[in-house]
């Protein structure tokens, strides 16, 4: 039975509002459930969080950045995914380590099985069920990214051709794992990307009760 799912794709892809719907109707039905978000999740992943993503006048060096991002799943996966795993509880996570390979891999230029280990390494390999990748056109990821937030953000700042390496990478890590990935047209409208969300949901070996 499913009880991790991760929420994967480009800032502005619709992901986190995809999240938090599935989540309002999976508590409305009383599954025990909890969201979270990386990098966060957790009061020292927060922390890590600002450093990583707004921190644009003292910015990490791009090793540095991997290694937080690294150190703040380490820390998210022993405090508060592996525990409510453990209790039972359903786990709906706004990204996952596929972004680190997605971001620091395709978008960086790291070595993406260095960071598979580090995984590996890091937190004892703990994989989602089921990963649901949210795909969009950069172009217009970014550009809503921008809106919501300004170009103020260190990585709403890059350049395009990073967000494309980016958004590649994603698409192979889907071809690449079909049983886990689920890859989601993230076009249309909020109610049109929910419903291809509970189809690709359907088949995930999920209790009856609880599908979208």
């Amino acid at each position: 039975m499913a009880r991790l799912i991760t929420f994967e794709g480009l800032d502005g892809c619709g992901k986190s509002t995809q999240l938090n719907r599935l989540a309002q109707r999976w508590r409305a039905r009383g599954l025990p459930l909890l969201t979270t978000r990386e990098p966060g999740g957790t009061p020292l992943g927060e922390r890590l969080r600002e450093l990583v993503l707004r921190d644009a006048e003292n910015p990490p060096t791009p090793e540095a950045e991997l290694a937080l991002m690294c150190a703040s799943r380490a820390q998210h996966v022993a405090e508060v995914i592996r525990p409510a795993l453990d209790r039972g509880d359903w786990v709906l996570c706004d990204r996952f380590h596929d972004a680190t390979e997605a971001y620091q891999g395709g978008g960086r230029g790291f070595d993406r099985e260095v960071i598979r280990a580090l995984h590996r390494w890091l937190c004892q390999d703990l994989q989602p069920d089921v990963t649901l990748i949210f795909d969009l056109a950069p172009e217009v990821s970014v550009a809503r990214a921008r809106r919501r937030r300004g170009a103020e953000g260190r990585f709403e700042a890059e350049e395009m051709a990073f967000f494309e390496r980016v958004a590649a990478t994603y698409r192979n890590i889907a071809a690449r794992e079909p049983d886990r990935c689920r890859l989601i047209d993230a076009t249309g409208t909020i109610g049109a990307v929910a419903a291809r969300v509970a189809a690709a949901l359907e088949p995930a070996a999920l209790e009856p009760h609880a599908l979208a």
